[in-house]
């Protein structure tokens, strides 16, 4: 078992800081230290790390602070960076060997900036599935970070450094990207607090595409709060998202399709949660929602993706295609089989879907849903059976994508107890209610964290 370091949650930091109790300078030569072992024995979790960099701007941090100065709660607060993001004079890999001797980014992404302009500290890049193209987080050009609550494991993706970063305590925080459930997903598997955002909502200017209809940046970290904290940064905008009480909330349940062939543990972790919710005096209503099925069995909901992702890739599958992870060369491929009529026919269904969300869930405040409908797996079941990876990809992406595909924003928070597989409970509403999302989530989160 790897070592978990105990680290506070981003607000909690910042408080120490303002105290002064602990410097910027003090937690960051802590992560790197951390991160540099992690690095020395080819743990996965990263793929590169700039510790003077990091170095410089804690101790910028601290000088400020010093000075009176903190232009943010993330002022010296060390988090991670999914390695799709442009960093300044760093190369942008995706998680792959096809993009190792590209150009250094000439400058920022939007969100990094941002994220400087707050005072922040970018400690290390993060590990993920090769081009964010899958949900479990195998990656066979820099490892599979094994999961921390049980190396034996997966820990999901495609954000699977971000999250593993955040549960071993080397940084308060991770921000990542999600288009079919690259957040949710390792947020589920790792015990952590996972937000997707609409995806309008933050730039992706910076960010390397998968599938821009539905690609989404957003934070992996320990609680609501500090998912709420990093999105106001890299949004640009602070959602008021103050817990509102749980009883008389109606929560909508669906049974059918994202409620379909549950793993017993997730279940079980479900329903025990929706108990926990009535007894706070909130209302659990189960619906059918019919067109959930039925879009999936004549429309695939990873089509959009592959159709876009295809569009990006073909130059780089032309000229490299062996340095390709074959699985996602393989995902990829799907794309080229559609035309622009399947294409225009694949955004009209989303369309449909989107209109049909919008009546089923008009009555309730928001659309609860087990996050992953399995258990982490383990990493021996996918290593060598690509029959097995490619059912258990699509297991654990179904219930997430749902959510992107009509346009939503969702936050997943844990539900197990102590000893169990982690397994995370979405609140999920429509595009651009993410303040009622946040709101509600932190209600959530703090009626389960009681659990033990």
């Amino acid at each position: 078992m790897r070592t978990i370091h105990t680290i506070p949650t981003i607000r909690a930091t910042g408080d120490a800081l303002a105290r002064g109790d602990t410097t910027s300078a003090a937690l960051t030569e802590a992560g790197i230290a951390a991160i540099d072992d992690d690095l020395a024995q080819r743990r996965a979790t990263y793929t590169a790390a700039d510790p003077a960099a990091a170095r410089h701007a804690a101790a910028t941090s601290d000088s400020l602070r010093a000075r009176g100065y903190a232009p943010s709660p993330l002022a010296g607060v060390p988090l991670s960076i999914k390695d799709l993001f442009d960093v300044k004079g760093q190369t942008t890999t995706a998680g792959s060997r096809v993009l190792r001797e590209a150009a250094a980014a000439p400058r920022d992404g939007v969100a990094i900036a941002r994220l400087r302009e707050a005072g922040a500290v970018l400690a290390a890049r993060t590990n993920m599935s090769e081009f964010a193209f899958s949900g479990l987080g195998t990656n066979p050009h820099y490892g599979t970070p094994a999961n921390p609550l049980d190396p034996a494991r997966l820990a999901g993706g495609s954000s699977s450094g971000a999250a593993v970063s955040v549960a071993l305590g080397h940084v308060a925080g991770a921000l990542g990207t999600d288009t079919g459930g690259s957040l949710r997903i390792p947020a589920a598997f790792c015990g952590l607090v996972g937000f997707k955002p609409t995806a309008r909502r933050v730039p992706l200017d910076g960010v390397l595409p998968l599938a821009t209809s539905f690609d989404t940046v957003g934070p992996i970290a320990r609680s609501v709060d500090c998912c709420a904290l990093i999105d106001a940064i890299v949004s640009g905008a602070t959602l008021d998202s103050a817990a509102r009480p749980l009883d008389g909330l109606r929560f909508g349940v669906t049974p059918d399709y994202v409620g379909d062939d549950l793993d017993a543990t997730v279940r079980v972790a479900f329903e025990r949660a929706l108990g926990l919710l009535r007894d706070a005096g909130a209302t659990i209503e189960y619906f059918a929602f019919p067109e959930l099925a039925d879009t999936a069995r004549d429309t695939p909901l990873a089509g959009i993706t592959a159709a876009e992702a295809w569009a990006w890739h073909r130059p780089h599958v032309a000229r490299a295609a062996a340095d390709y992870d074959p699985r996602v060369l393989q995902r990829l491929k799907t794309g080229e089989q559609r035309s622009a009529a399947d294409y225009l026919d694949l955004l009209a269904a989303r369309r449909r879907l989107a209109h049909a969300a919008r009546m089923r869930l008009a009555k309730f405040d928001a659309w609860l849903m087990p996050t992953v409908a399995i258990a982490p797996p383990l990493i021996v079941d996918v290593e060598r059976d690509d029959a097995r990876f490619f059912a258990l990809n699509a297991k654990a992406l179904r219930n997430t994508a749902v959510v992107n595909f009509i346009d939503g924003c969702a936050i997943s928070v844990p539900c197990h107890r102590d000893g169990e597989l982690p397994v995370g409970l979405s609140v999920c509403r429509l595009a651009l209610d993410d303040a009622r999302v946040l709101s509600i989530g932190r209600s959530v989160e703090a009626l389960l964290r009681g659990l033990g």
